[in-house]
């Protein structure tokens, strides 16, 4: 079956209650911040990415949400509950699957789910219909009575979401839910991932950036303990101001050098980069002012010097860009950016 080229279609719709709402949280260990000011929310029925380095502060966040360790200064609330006030009774409308999930190997699966249904409080009228419909939900009839020891890495992380998904919870948050699977396991996840996202609210973090694109909502971009951006793949490549990329596909690779000096030389043309060379094909990328369309004056200047123009068209920047952008954006001006997309 083809996977979506998109994610879901149904989005939260703007007047949706905040069902999460994280307010200048940080965390330290051993005095050092691992997240620092940390303040968003989200919408009920939105489906959040969390994008951002190693060491970013993707997971400490997503603990703190979870209920997993509390923070050391600022709240989260779960709709309009402090986490941190009743966490024995607002941790159950929390569903969490950490990264490498805790499972007891001695179990089967069925065995564990049950387990997990228990502590979860689920009604013992209920038990045995809710169970089942998270085996199936998460694709694990054939393994149910296998134990969870012997169970390969992508069918111990279908466990890990089924045991998130059981007590009904308002709120999921996955760390890498698809990490490990098989890319036929993957599609399917991604499929149950934008079901959910119907039913709950979702947060998510990932490191395969088109899964983000297909799957979420909104991006939330960390780097150094902080959000340094957030908002749809649209408003973060807005947010990177007056640039636009243009894609040129010429041949007769020995004319590469040549090509590249009149480009540069155009007004207009901020950097000009070779992307790909394959036989005597080569791929560049024009990065240039937004205000200017410089496809006619491309092709007129092509033409002229008789260069083979195989290809020439402006693309938007991929999730991949944006972020690579951001991100050395940060970088670059020593901190976190106070200019958020909202």
């Amino acid at each position: 079956m083809a996977e979506p080229a998109s994610k879901k279609t149904a989005v939260a719709e703007p007047e949706a209650p905040v069902m999460v709402r994280v307010e200048n949280v940080s965390k330290y260990f051993d005095g050092a911040p691992a997240i620092e000011g940390v303040s968003f929310e989200i919408r009920k029925g939105e489906v959040i990415g969390f994008l951002g380095p190693n060491g970013a502060g993707k997971t400490t966040t997503m603990r703190v949400l979870a209920g997993f360790f509390p923070p050391t200064e600022g709240k989260v609330w779960i709709g309009a509950e402090d986490l941190y006030a009743r966490p024995s009774r607002v941790k159950r409308r929390v569903g969490y699957m950490p990264e490498v999930a805790s499972l007891y190997q001695d179990m089967t699966v069925r065995e564990f789910l049950d387990f997990v249904a228990r502590v979860k409080s689920v009604r013992r009228t209920e038990l045995k219909n809710h169970i089942e419909d998270k085996i199936s939900r998460c694709g694990l009839r054939e393994v149910r009575g296998r134990l969870i020891g012997q169970l390969s890495r992508g069918y111990r992380q279908r466990v890990g979401l089924a045991q998130a998904l059981l007590g009904e919870p308002d709120v999921l948050v996955l760390d890498e839910p698809t990490n490990g699977l098989d890319p036929k396991q993957i599609i399917e996840i991604r499929s149950l991932l934008r079901e959910l996202g119907r039913e709950r609210t979702l947060v998510l973090s990932t490191h395969i950036l088109p899964e983000v694109q297909m799957v979420c909502d909104r991006v939330l971009i960390m780097n150094k303990g902080h959000i340094v951006a957030s908002g749809t793949a649209e408003e973060l490549e807005a947010s990177l101001k007056n640039r636009q990329e243009i894609f040129i596909s010429m041949g007769d690779r020995h004319r590469k050098e040549e090509a590249l000096g009149l480009l540069g030389r155009l007004p207009g043309v901020e950097k000009v980069a070779v992307v790909q060379e394959r036989n005597d094909q080569v791929a560049i990328a024009l990065t240039v002012s937004q205000e200017q369309d410089l496809r006619p004056t491309l092709t007129r200047l092509f033409v002229r010097h008789q260069i083979p123009l195989l290809e020439i068209r402006s693309g938007r920047l991929s999730l991949e860009e944006i972020f690579m952008k951001i991100v050395v954006r940060e970088a670059g001006a020593g901190g976190p950016s106070e200019d958020h997309v909202t």
